[in-house]
């Protein structure tokens, strides 16, 4: 398979961050293989909605489905994503393969009054379009006025600078790539709200059958980052999460024991579960499967239930929006 390449070709989205990971994974193809990369720009669905919550959308692959189909098809090689974009359920006949070192998980705020979760004034508007986050400031600032943000990444750091919003929180680590560091006005403590799954990791996405560039993307993985957002997508896949439940995890490496925190809260932030645990770095999976047990035993199981039943009744679907 590989002696009939003479070029690669990375399927991805088309908004600016999408474009450095994806042209960063292109530079490292290159150096390896020393075939020429070439880039496939493909429009996904949440790419097609941006004046709906991603929370009241529903489906999963918001941000990767049509790639994968690409994917699948043949007419690219490898798909680029943000890992917390990936549902934890592939497309048969798709695996992650790599995934590079991760950059700073954490969340951040950018203001233009320089505000942080404490100093915000009473009602104040704050951006933001995931759950997770909400329900998480929302515990610890329910005076606050949450927000629906959407928009490229450049768009909603606007709209907190120039006053729209009080503040928005995003991740660090599409700002820090983009170059942008210098518009975070503060960085939130992974103790104070848990990331996202995979949040700051990069995906490499491939055909199970292509034996090649499994090899390639392997000698572009990080294994430490590999070890981590395994964990944290089986605590995701098992209490089967995504954009419209809140709920974080997040591992790390520290000296020789594999840490995580995993969240899961009520959309009002008057419930917040929370657990940290440790184990084995060679064992990431167990140590995700152990975590779940530990969330059931809080009770995560009957919050999730109601945070679904009350997107059901308030019509969280838009499935007609899926379709155009």
């Amino acid at each position: 398979m590989a002696a009939s390449r003479d070029r690669l070709t990375i399927g991805t989205r088309g908004s600016k961050l999408a474009l450095w990971q994806s042209n960063y994974i292109k530079d490292r193809l290159e150096e390896i293989t020393g075939l020429p990369v070439e880039l496939k720009i493909i429009k996904t669905t949440g790419d097609k909605i941006l004046d709906v919550p991603l929370a009241k959308v529903g489906g999963k692959g918001l941000f990767t489905k049509e790639i994968e189909v690409e994917l699948l098809a043949g007419t690219v090689d490898l798909a680029v994503h943000s890992m917390k974009d990936v549902p934890t359920e592939l497309p048969e006949g798709c695996v992650i393969s790599a995934t590079p070192e991760r950059v700073d998980p954490r969340d951040v705020m950018v203001s233009g009054a320089h505000y942080d979760l404490d100093t915000l004034p009473q009602g104040a508007r704050l951006g933001t379009s995931s759950l997770r986050r909400r329900s998480q400031v929302l515990a610890l600032r329910p005076d606050l006025d949450i927000v629906d943000v959407r928009g490229n990444l450049d768009t909603r750091m606007r709209k907190a600078e120039e006053g729209e919003v009080d503040a928005v929180i995003l991740a660090s680590a599409g700002i820090t790539r983009m170059g942008w560091g210098d518009r975070i006005t503060h960085y939130i403590s992974s103790d104070q709200m848990v990331p996202a799954v995979g949040q700051g990791a990069i995906g490499i996405e491939i055909r199970t059958d292509d034996p090649f560039m499994a090899d390639v993307s392997a000698q572009i993985s990080h294994h430490e980052t590999f070890t981590c957002v395994t964990a944290e997508r089986v605590v995701m896949r098992q209490l089967e999460g995504g954009c419209q439940v809140p709920i974080g995890a997040y591992a790390r490496i520290e000296g020789d024991v594999l840490v995580m925190d995993a969240l899961v809260g009520s959309v009002d932030g008057e419930t917040i579960l929370r657990h940290r645990l440790e184990g084995s770095p060679e064992e990431p999976a167990m140590l995700g499967l152990r975590m779940v047990d530990a969330m059931l035993g809080l009770g995560a199981s009957e919050v999730l239930k109601q945070v679904r039943a009350a997107a059901d009744a308030a019509g969280g679907r838009v499935d007609r929006l899926l379709e155009t």
